[in-house]
């Protein structure tokens, strides 16, 4: 027994290299794909701070590097972001019940869609609006010289834990899917919930004001509609035990 136990662990550790692997591949191969256009990637992100007048500096000759391989690597992890999750349910898979596999696999395109939603909700909307107004309260008293790698830095310091912050409902829908939490506990929850929305905002927004409102708000909203999700997930999951249970 012990034998054949650990054959599945090294059956399960080779299959888990493998998927690795293989997001691996396409990750360095979408990165190549991102340096071979990084002018115009640069020409993108810079967009926001161009528009209100102003230019990127470097002060060493290292630094573009540095800034080449954020913009390409962040766009590589975006587009391998679906190749991952598709991975890593192949090698969960087989150890959930039918039940789970199936609500996984439908709710794995939302995913993906809810973290480039967040992420676009943030670069058009959140990051325009700190970014211009921590600007404007700057050139009031300084010369703003903005380095490069700390433009990108502030920028995806934003954007992409926005894309995290968007799986939110999708996370709710599927543990009220399964009969792990409901509307009511998340509403009974709700002052406990807001504390911690409004901590992680403060810590990942700059700190002045403006941006953790900026940031915490739509957090919030969020977590409301998580809660409306999750009564429509509860009625579907109800009607569909009810028609099992008619069946039998």
């Amino acid at each position: 027994m012990a034998e054949n136990n650990k054959m599945k662990l090294t059956d399960h550790l080779a299959d888990l290299r493998k998927r690795i692997i293989y997001t691996l591949v396409v990750f360095v191969v979408l990165l190549l794909a991102g340096l071979a256009v990084v002018s115009r990637l640069y020409s993108f992100f810079v967009n926001p701070l161009t528009k209100a007048g102003y230019h990127l500096i470097v002060t060493s000759p290292g630094e573009v590097i540095t800034v080449y391989l954020s913009m390409a690597g962040v766009v590589s992890i975006g587009l391998t972001l679906p190749f991952a999750l598709y991975q890593l349910w192949k090698f969960v898979s087989p150890g959930l019940r039918p039940v789970e596999r199936r609500y996984t696999l439908q709710l794995l395109p939302f995913v993906v869609v809810m973290f480039v939603a967040g992420v676009c909700f943030a670069w058009f909307i959140i990051f325009p609006t700190i970014l211009h107004f921590l600007l404007k309260i700057s050139s009031e008293h300084f010369q703003v010289l903005m380095r490069a790698g700390a433009y990108f830095s502030f920028m995806t310091s934003i954007c992409i834990p926005f894309g995290f912050v968007f799986e939110l409902p999708i996370v709710v829908v599927f543990l009220t899917r399964l009969g792990i939490i409901t509307p009511k506990l998340m509403r009974k929850m709700r002052r406990y919930a807001y504390l911690v929305i409004v901590l992680i905002g403060v810590f990942i927004s700059p700190p002045e004001l403006v941006s953790h409102l900026s940031v915490v708000l739509p957090m919030i909203a969020l977590y409301e509609i998580s809660i409306l999700l999750s009564g429509v997930a509860l009625k579907r999951r109800d009607r569909a035990l009810s028609k099992l249970n008619h069946t039998d």
